[in-house]
């Protein structure tokens, strides 16, 4: 299972972030949380959990000097207890999805809760989801299909694509 996200869901009300700085460490503090909102203003608003993707070869794991990064059943943890807190880990993560807290003595990322995101429990317009690998892309994919489905016609002119939708609310039912 991977937690997934629909970026066009997300609301920015950070309920994640709250729900697993309370599971993680038993404190109301976002900044303490293994997933971030990050908000990009003016236009267009963009709204983006970042989060640990668990990869399958997890660059912040081969980059550890103290070998406190594992990886167990598609799960990456930081063992605090090994960890030396040099960062190596947080400056590699491709997805800047590790996170340092100065009253932390290790990192901060997502362990998917145990295999039960707290994130996606609270998320009130369901961007944030705990779904099967063969499903990633999936509500994006039926999104596309979608928006076509609802198509006219597709003219192309002097090189152009030019797309007219049908108008589905008058469409005719016998």
């Amino acid at each position: 299972m991977r937690l997934a996200v629909v970026p066009e869901r997300c609301s920015g009300c950070r309920l994640c972030e709250l729900a697993c700085a309370l599971s993680k460490f038993n404190v109301m503090n976002p900044k303490k949380a293994g997933i971030r909102v990050i908000s990009i203003y003016p236009h267009p608003v963009v709204r983006m959990p970042v989060f640990c993707r668990q990869c399958k070869e997890p660059k912040c794991m081969a980059n550890c000097p103290v070998e406190a990064i594992k990886e167990s059943d598609g799960i990456v943890t930081i063992d605090e207890k090994i960890c030396v807190a040099c960062y190596n880990c947080v400056t590699s993560c491709p997805f800047g999805a590790i996170f340092v807290h100065p009253d932390v003595s290790a990192p901060i990322k997502c362990d998917l809760c145990a295999g039960n995101p707290k994130c996606v429990d609270v998320c009130p317009t369901n961007a944030l989801l705990f779904v099967p690998e063969h499903l990633l892309g999936q509500a994006h994919r039926v999104g596309s299909v979608l928006k076509y489905a609802h198509m006219e016609e597709i003219e192309y002119e002097a090189g152009k694509k030019k797309l007219r939708y049908a108008d589905i609310g008058n469409i005719k039912t016998e």
